[in-house]
């Protein structure tokens, strides 16, 4: 999911948020700074993207696996900014529905304060789940579904925001370079969450440093 905010200052903040991401820490960056892009160039980096994967079917157990109509497996919450980096990371069973995770995924933002808007599919078309984020001053962007009987509720004008939710599908693709996380092995979730940590700092290590 994803909601604009403002911009975030990288460079010393964001080896900030990094070391807080290798100690499991919640607070790192700032992210009421102003970036500039190269050349000069203004770039919006004030939304924020949430998306889930099921990450492993499980047939021994251990802790957050739930079943799917797939199998057993841990379903892994991201939330990045608008340059696709990752701000936030959940582990969870893949049994919950997305739309009941999207509270916990925001709680583990590394950097200060919180997104303002967050952009999602489909799937987190939910009213309750709008007024909970509203609640938190947050702004949900999702269109809705194509079954839905309830009155509309997204502007059209904030749903163009939408088009750039592309971003968070590469960071799960940059995530999947790492073989290490792309099949959970460890029967402890804490485990296997370090991991995910590990090889999302090292994306942002390459990405801006």
């Amino acid at each position: 999911m994803g909601r604009p905010a403002r911009a975030l200052s990288f460079g010393l903040d964001l080896l900030q948020a990094v070391l807080a991401l290798g100690q499991g820490g919640s607070a790192a960056a700032h992210p009421r700074g102003d970036g500039a892009a190269s050349g000069g160039r203004r770039r919006d980096r004030s939304f924020r993207v949430l998306h889930r994967r099921h990450v492993r079917r499980c047939q021994k157990g251990g802790s957050k696996v739930g079943k799917t109509k797939r199998g057993k497996g841990t379903k892994l919450m991201a939330i990045a900014d608008a340059s696709g980096l990752p701000l936030a990371v959940h582990t969870a069973s893949a049994s919950p529905h997305e739309v009941t995770l999207v509270e916990a995924t925001l709680d583990e933002v590394v950097t200060v304060g919180r997104p303002e808007r967050l952009v999602g599919d489909r799937a987190y078309d939910s009213d309750p789940l709008d007024e909970r984020l509203a609640q938190r001053g947050v702004e949900l962007i999702a269109p809705h579904r194509s079954n839905r009987s309830r009155r509309a509720t997204q502007d059209g004008r904030a749903l163009r925001r939408y088009r750039r939710r592309w971003k968070v599908e590469r960071l799960f693709a940059w995530l999947n370079k790492y073989k290490r996380v792309l099949t959970r092995w460890d029967r402890s979730a804490e485990h296997y969450t370090a991991f995910v940590h590990l090889a999302f700092s090292m994306i942002l290590l390459n990405r801006h440093l």
